[in-house]
């Protein structure tokens, strides 16, 4: 058929009307509705945040009671950063000892033990040189290489050689168990046998295993009304883990669980609770069962803050296994986690809108808990730390 310019012309001409008509028929329909929410007051949840009209008492704790330590730090630049602010802020807050679990900085995900082995010598170097008292390091692995026929040789000499440069202890990021393949493009489990050598290393040592595994339960579960962190879909969508690309947060967990119950020389520190501090009673049947087992709450403040009379009484139960942890650095934020942990204050914000659309309440622990949070349980696990930064306190 003969299509001349003409009727190209007429046709491009149809289409290009055709198209501004949806444009502009768009963009009415936008201005109806954005109008229409205005007129009814309505507006996106993430512009919602009320002022509270209720009047108690409030108690901002810009410094800790008591010293402490925390156990769950994530200096990327250590091999590199000048140390002497990050100390002063330390200071402010009445923070000893830091343990910073990214040895390796951002070298641990380049999949390159190498690299990631200069950045950890590096940081140990900088800390011996400089503040040889406040800071612990930990070291990073990779598994990926875990078909390999040195692998189990390879990893305990990086062990051992860490530990010997002075790293005094083992972070396990989230990747194992969710992401990392081995050769044959099989998800590597957390409970892998082909492991077992990493954790009894680790035992051998006496050195513990800061351990994160997958994330919270909702991150695994449909993104729609019901689920509570829906905001935080919103914001992070890389967070979250379909079923289709990933294993169910059950599975992850019961892996988890059969690696700690199958290596009970070995000392674990579950990050974040294990993800259970929206469930204390699991936590603490958990922990039962589990006597190699400690735990942390880098993160999860808000959970404990939202329950604090069920947080305080789990507190008191376990106060022998739970340390001190903020998980990323920043200053500001440790306030909050002084003032649910010290204080009875009520009603009040978490400074991250995403992690949960709650108030949070204090738990008022007994001095006795917090001295064992703050430094003391931390000391048992982590005999190198300088006791003398703590002794006024005893």
């Amino acid at each position: 058929m003969f299509f001349s310019f003409k009727n190209f012309l007429k046709a491009f001409t149809f289409i290009s009307l055709i198209l501004f008509a949806i444009v502009f028929a768009s963009a009415i329909s936008y201005f109806v509705i954005d109008f229409n929410q205005k007129k009814k007051n309505l507006m996106d949840i993430e512009e919602y945040s009320p002022i509270s009209t209720l009047v108690v008492p409030e108690n901002h704790v810009k410094k800790a009671k008591f010293p402490f330590v925390d156990v769950h730090s994530h200096q990327w630049r250590m091999s590199i950063q000048d140390l002497s602010s990050l100390v002063d802020e330390m200071d402010s807050l009445n923070m000893k000892f830091m343990i910073n679990l990214s040895g390796s900085g951002f070298a641990a995900f380049s999949g390159n033990q190498t690299l990631m082995d200069l950045n950890l010598k590096k940081s140990l170097e900088n800390v011996k040189t400089n503040f040889p008292d406040r800071f612990g390091v930990f070291v990073n692995l990779i598994y990926d290489n875990i078909d390999d026929e040195d692998f189990s040789k390879n990893i305990v000499k990086s062990l051992n050689d860490a530990v010997d440069q002075g790293a005094i202890g083992l972070k396990v990021y989230k990747e194992l168990g969710l992401d990392i393949k081995d050769s044959k493009g099989n998800r590597i489990k957390v409970d892998d046998e082909r492991l077992g050598i990493v954790w009894e290393t680790c035992a051998d040592l006496n050195i513990p295993v800061l351990i994160h595994s997958g994330e919270p339960s909702p991150f695994f579960d449909p993104i729609d009304k019901y689920n509570e962190r829906f905001l935080h879909a919103r914001q992070r969508p890389r967070s979250f883990r379909p079923p289709e690309k990933y294993p169910l947060f059950k599975t992850v967990m019961d892996e988890q669980y059969r690696m700690f119950k199958n290596h009970p020389r070995t000392i674990f520190l579950n990050a974040h609770m294990g993800w259970m501090g929206n469930d204390l009673d699991k936590l603490g049947r958990h922990l039962d069962s589990l006597p190699n087992v400690y735990t942390e709450f880098g993160a999860v403040i808000g959970e404990l803050g939202r329950q604090p009379k069920r947080a305080k009484k789990f507190f008191i139960d376990y106060q022998d296994r739970i340390l001190f942890g903020k998980d990323s650095y920043n200053k500001s934020e440790f306030e909050l986690y002084f003032r649910v942990l010290e204080t009875e204050d009520e009603y009040f914000d978490y400074y991250r809108k995403r992690h949960g659309l709650w108030k949070m309440y204090g738990l008022g622990l007994p001095d006795d808990v917090l001295k064992k949070v703050y430094y003391e349980n931390a000391l048992k696990l982590f005999p190198s730390i300088n006791k003398n930064l703590f002794k006024y306190q005893n």
